[in-house]
C-alpha cells in the first residue's frame, strides 16, 4: 500500500508483493527486503527495446519484501494517483514507483514532446493499482471536460489521464523572431474528458525559449 509519509517521501508497506520504483530511489526500510534492477523500465527485453530506440530512458528496480520501504527523489514533491483500468500519461523522468501488477510502456507524442524537450515519446502506466509521481512544487489537478479546454504550458506539463485528447499550439509570430515574443510561444491544449497534473514551476525546455 502507497502512502505519503510526509509530501516528499513516499512510504510502501508490503506483506510479501512488490513494488517497481526508480532504480537507486530507496531512502530507508525495515523488516526485510531485496532490491533487483529490472530491463527495459521493468518491461523485459522488449521494453529495453523499445525504450532504447524511442529514447524514453526508464531505469527501474524490483523492491519485494516484508515491512515498509520509503522512497524519495532529490527532495521532488509526490503524488499519488490511484488507477482503476485507466491508462495514465507520465513523463519517465517523473515517474517514482508504481504497483508491480501495474503495466508501464511507451507511446507517441508528437510535437508536444518535442516541445518539452523531452523527445516524441512518453511513458504510459495501465491497470489497476496506484503509481506515485513527482513534480517540483506540489502538483495542481485540473479537470478538462467538454465544455471546458486546458492549456498547459509544456514546461509545467506533469502527467494525464482519462479520455483526453492534445494537440501542441504555437504563437509563434514574425515578432517572436524579433526577440520581442512573450515567452508563451508553445502551449499544449487538452480536449475531452479527464485530468491534467501541472506543477507550479516550469522546466527549462525549447518552447521557453521564445
Amino acid at each position: 500500500m502507497f502512502r505519503l509519509q510526509d509530501s516528499r517521501v513516499l512510504a510502501v508497506d508490503m506483506t510479501g508483493d512488490a513494488v517497481k520504483a526508480k532504480n537507486g530511489s530507496m531512502v530507508a526500510y525495515d523488516g526485510q527486503m531485496a532490491f533487483k534492477r529490472l530491463t527495459g523500465g521493468g518491461e523485459g527485453l522488449r521494453g529495453m527495446v523499445t525504450r532504447r530506440l524511442t529514447g524514453e530512458q526508464m531505469t527501474v528496480m524490483e523492491v519485494r519484501g516484508h515491512g515498509t520501504c520509503w522512497f524519495a527523489d532529490r527532495a521532488a514533491e509526490i503524488n499519488l494517483v490511484q488507477l482503476q483500468g485507466e491508462k495514465l500519461y507520465v513523463e519517465s523522468s517523473n515517474l517514482l514507483a508504481t504497483d508491480a501488477g501495474l503495466r508501464t510502456g511507451t507511446t507517441f507524442t508528437g510535437l508536444r514532446g518535442a516541445s518539452q524537450g523531452n523527445g516524441l515519446f512518453t511513458t504510459t502506466v495501465e491497470g489497476h493499482g496506484q503509481a506515485a509521481i513527482m513534480s517540483d512544487g506540489p502538483a495542481v489537478v485540473l479537470r478538462v471536460s467538454q465544455q471546458y479546454p486546458l492549456i498547459v504550458d509544456p514546461g509545467a506539463y506533469i502527467a494525464h489521464q482519462g479520455d483526453v485528447r492534445q494537440s501542441f499550439q504555437s504563437g509563434v509570430t514574425f515578432r517572436t523572431f524579433l526577440g520581442e515574443g512573450g515567452g508563451e510561444a508553445f502551449q499544449i491544449r487538452f480536449e475531452g474528458d479527464g485530468l491534467v497534473y501541472v506543477q507550479p514551476s516550469e522546466r527549462n525546455t525549447i518552447a521557453g525559449d521564445l
